[in-house]
């Protein structure tokens, strides 16, 4: 199964490390994530999919630079330099070009909430009215994923990537207080027209 991910972590290593040891940073990456993915049980094919091609990725870099030996600090500036810089900016980019489109604040928050809905990643209770919806998880794959491999505190970069996916937009904005991955009871999830 190719792994879009994959591609944009190496580059990624590459660019922060030179192609030698970025290579080298690559391959614990890489096989730490097949070691995840063949450790995955009692999951969905959702949520497989969801876990392979998005979360696990990430979980991989943050657990092979500490098996490379970089102290904590530097494992979490670098990851959330690749999660922030990379993901997070990309998910705005996109945000930011689906705002052209008319009426986006109806179809996004309809299809947010249909989403968040119709999935299994996550356990979720839902309000809106016309200019907002809320959404409070209290279950979440990526919550779970990173509970099971042993890296609760990598949860919180995952976090922290929502605030740049949805930071400065024009249209939507977006609050929370609250994060499972800080070890709050739920994720509470506040959009808003603008």
């Amino acid at each position: 199964m190719k792994i879009k991910r994959q591609k944009q972590i190496r580059t990624f290593l590459m660019e922060e490390f030179g192609e030698a040891r970025g290579g080298a940073l690559f391959e614990t990456q890489d096989q730490i994530l097949g070691e995840l993915i063949s450790g995955i049980k009692s999951k969905s094919e959702s949520q497989k999919k969801t876990l392979i091609q998005t979360i696990l990725p990430s979980i991989a870099l943050y657990k092979g630079l500490f098996q490379e030996g970089f102290p904590e600090e530097e494992v979490t500036r670098y990851v959330q330099k690749y999660m922030f810089e990379k993901v997070g900016a990309g998910m705005h980019a996109s945000m930011s070009r689906m705002e052209k489109i008319p009426g986006f604040y109806f179809l996004y928050s309809s299809i947010f909430r249909k989403i968040m809905q119709g999935s299994d990643s996550h356990e979720s209770t839902q309000s809106h009215t016309r200019d907002s919806f809320d959404v409070t998880i209290t279950r979440c794959l990526w919550h779970t994923a990173c509970a099971e491999n042993g890296c609760e505190k990598m949860c919180r970069i995952f976090c922290d990537a929502d605030n740049v996916t949805y930071g400065g937009l024009r249209k939507l904005g977006f609050s929370r207080t609250r994060t499972l991955g800080y070890g709050d009871d739920c994720c509470d999830f506040h959009f808003f027209r603008k």
